[in-house]
């Protein structure tokens, strides 16, 4: 095709595709498809950083070589964030564009903003990307030094970072106050008198409780008070990065990967502004046209004109809040996530604009003969303002009472109540926690959540909880009856839970690598960080003033002995050996007898009981978990004569069935029989259409394919040909002719050093 004479360069071919529609037939617009070099290594005396092109884009950069060298002028038009602006720099060095190449940088991707940015170029800010190189350069170094020292004194450990390491520790420090809250109760008392009303006092144990109930036989209720307060309920900012994770989290059980994934998808096809951004601010056009839509579709005494000041510190990642660019637009999206998150953006922007809810509270008062009251509450919409859009309300009136009224209950009930140890985070609330505390930006919440689940340290909790019983007075028709009733408490299904390695990691953070998992210091980096890119502080000198007391913390940890936290829990009541509470590189374990090197005699090993750690598994658990059988574990023979084996390896429990390894996702191997085993073994057999020993054709997830010999050796079969009907010779024809994936990497010889 012929070259327009204007070429534009981003970074992804569906903002390509967008931005395309826009600017017309003079523009041809390219995608960098993401970064294009990548930092090899880091001299640590002058913190020169080496970037070596990327093998997956030399194809890509010899396509925009060529279109730059037809354009007669370029834009570089990537995001408008630090990383951006370092894609932007990098384009420069490696396609050798002049200094003053246009740069260009927009909010939302819609004609007037492309037509305004491409009126008001600038050039590529170097203390954005000496920023940027800071950040990489830091995390890069702690990720390699501090992996180092982890790997090699920490049992299980794979890797540690700087800003996933204080995350971490928050969600240890989490678990260590639940393991310490001490679970107390107190009796709550509550009548009814055609409407709930709750006392203004708790019992602390069944005798005052009791004693209360019993004053209550038979009494009269007077209303002694009935108050009633208007009352008003704001709406909420618009969305920056963090608030929707958050939200998205809570309302729509979105993960923080998830909702980004979503929002980059919104925003590279023009439906919402920038997603990563830490300002609430909205621009003029924005808040007029989203109050205009407002008037028109809700009425003018809907609409409140705000706007929102920011108050993170260092907000400058972007200068708008998200929003939808065209707020009239209902559905945006090409898939279920993208539109439900759409739709949650949508409503947040609109609320900003309309009027507070009005509401009407009414609290009556209910005398006794003690000196305690009953109090009911209720609450009523009396104008629903922006909750006609966004949040939920339940009215909840209270029927038309006096002062003077008598009143009977037709119960009033007593029921033990514990008090909730402190609640574990979800990815959204932990993301908040972030937030509070200045760690991370809006760019890196959503790896950082990534990344500690990916290594191990960190699993989402499954439990619906556990079941308890309590106890429950009634007064009814004057008599006090008692009851046990069943609750759930302890449910941790999508919390974020420390594994044993995890804990074990901060653990040793916290003792030898103070300032890594120092909130405060973490913020203070990210505060100068900030000052780099506003030219207020130099990177090397940052770089400098960081690594040289890190550096003597890692030199230092060379005399640490192995971190294991190993807890003698006692002896075995049979034989006498200790028995210790441990964790290795698959996890926590239960150990019988000392180790082999100091006795000759291989100890017996058991797993650590499920939501239990080191420090909190107790003997009596340990025994019941060493009583359990031992693995490998044989359950039987097959319907067709195959043995069946439960075992455990380092990728978790499994079933060996004949010439299969089964994982095992439901079930325990210590528990699993027989009959729960064979339909997992027939599944499998099934799934394999043909079998010639070194070459299979397998039935899986996303279809059937070939496997071939080796790892990774797999090739999908085309849809129109039935796997059935494949020979042998067709299937070593679909290994030999798979498509190759660029994956190793080629001798370094494109280096290029490069410093600032």
């Amino acid at each position: 095709m012929a070259m327009s004479k204007n070429l534009v360069i981003v970074e992804s071919p569906a903002k390509a595709h967008t931005i395309e529609k826009y600017l017309g037939s003079d523009f041809t617009v390219l995608a960098s498809v993401g970064h294009i070099r990548k930092d090899t290594k880091v001299d640590k005396n002058t913190f020169d950083v080496t970037y070596e092109v990327d093998p997956g884009h030399k194809s890509i950069i010899a396509d925009l070589k060529k279109a730059a060298k037809a354009a007669d002028k370029i834009w570089l038009a990537t995001d408008e964030d630090r990383e951006g602006e370092a894609i932007s720099w990098h384009l420069c060095e490696v396609l050798g564009l002049p200094k003053d190449t246009a740069r260009i940088t927009f909010h939302e991707i819609t004609k007037p903003a492309l037509e305004a940015a491409i009126k008001a170029p600038r050039i590529v800010d170097m203390n954005m990307v000496a920023s940027q190189q800071a950040r990489q350069t830091l995390d890069m170094l702690v990720g390699f030094d501090l992996s180092g020292v982890v790997r090699k004194k920490v049992p299980g450990a794979v890797s540690a970072g700087r800003v996933q390491s204080p995350a971490l520790r928050l969600i240890v420090e989490r678990e260590q106050a639940i393991e310490k809250f001490a679970s107390k109760y107190t009796y709550k008392v509550s009548g009814d008198f055609g409407f709930s009303a709750n006392l203004n006092h708790d019992f602390e144990d069944e005798e005052q409780t009791k004693a209360f109930l019993n004053k209550l036989v038979g009494a009269e209720y007077t209303v002694s008070a009935v108050e009633t307060t208007p009352g008003e309920r704001k709406p909420q900012p618009p969305f920056t990065t963090a608030s929707m994770q958050i939200e998205a989290n809570s309302k729509l059980g979105y993960s923080a990967k998830t909702t980004m994934q979503a929002a980059q998808a919104l925003y590279q096809a023009g439906h919402i502004t920038y997603h990563r951004t830490d300002s609430l601010n909205l621009s003029k056009q924005a808040i007029a046209s989203i109050s205009g839509y407002v008037e028109e579709n809700y009425g003018k005494n809907y609409v409140k004109t705000r706007n929102f000041k920011t108050k993170t510190a260092g907000a400058q990642e972007a200068h708008e809040a998200i929003r939808p660019t065209h707020i009239e637009t209902e559905v945006a999206g090409k898939n279920d996530y993208e539109k439900r998150l759409y739709a949650l953006i949508r409503a947040r922007a609109l609320a900003t604009q309309m009027a507070d809810a009005k509401l009407e509270k009414t609290t009556v008062k209910i005398s006794t003969p003690t000196e305690y009251i009953f109090e009911g509450k209720g609450e009523v919409i009396t104008f629903d303002g922006f909750l006609k859009v966004y949040g939920r309300f339940k009215d909840s009136e209270l029927p038309k009472v006096a002062v003077g009224d008598k009143l009977s209950a037709s119960a009033i009930i007593a029921k033990q109540n514990y008090a909730k140890p402190p609640a574990r985070y979800t990815e959204g609330s932990l993301v908040k926690k972030l937030e509070e505390l200045g760690i991370g930006r809006p760019s890196t919440y959503a790896t950082i959540m990534t990344a500690i689940q990916a290594r191990g340290y960190v699993e989402k909790g499954e439990s619906e909880g556990e079941e308890r019983q309590v106890t429950e007075f009634k007064l009814e028709n004057n008599q006090i009856t008692e009851e046990k009733v069943t609750e759930k408490f302890g449910a941790n299904k999508g919390k974020l839970l420390p594994t044993p390695i995890g804990e074990l990691i901060a653990g040793f953070l916290v003792d030898h690598f103070k300032n890594i998992v120092d909130y405060k210091f973490t913020a203070m980096i990210e505060k100068d960080l900030d000052l780099v890119a506003e030219a207020k502080l130099d990177r090397v000198k940052m770089l400098r003033d960081f690594y040289s007391p890190f550096n003597d913390e890692v030199l230092a940890s060379e005399g640490i002995e192995r971190y294991n936290n190993a807890r003698l829990l006692g002896h075995d009541p049979e034989t006498g050996e200790a028995i210790y509470a441990k964790v290795g590189k698959n996890g926590g374990f239960i150990q019988l007898g000392e180790n082999e090197k100091e006795t000759g005699k291989k100890p017996r090993f058991a797993p650590l009981p499920k939501r239990k750690s080191v420090k909190t598994v107790t003997l009596e658990q340990a025994l019941k978990q060493l009583a359990l059988p031992q693995l490998p574990r044989a359950l039987g023979k097959s319907k067709d004569g195959a043995e069946i084996i439960a075992a455990a390896g380092p990728f978790g429990p499994y079933l060996k069935a004949g010439k299969y390894n089964i994982p095992l996702k439901d079930f325990d191997p210590y528990t699993i029989t027989l009959e729960e085993a064979e339909p997992l073994y027939e599944a499998k057999r099934d799934s394999y259409i043909a079998d010639w020993g070194e070459i299979q054709i397998i039935n899986g997830a996303y279809g059937p394919y070939v496997k071939g010999p080796g790892r990774r050796n797999f090739v999908r079969i085309p849809k129109d040909v039935d796997p059935k009907t494949v020979t042998k010779e067709q299937a070593e024809e679909y290994l030999a002719n798979k498509p190759k994936k660029s994956t190793r990497r080629p001798a370094k010889r494109t280096r290029k050093t490069t410093k600032k």
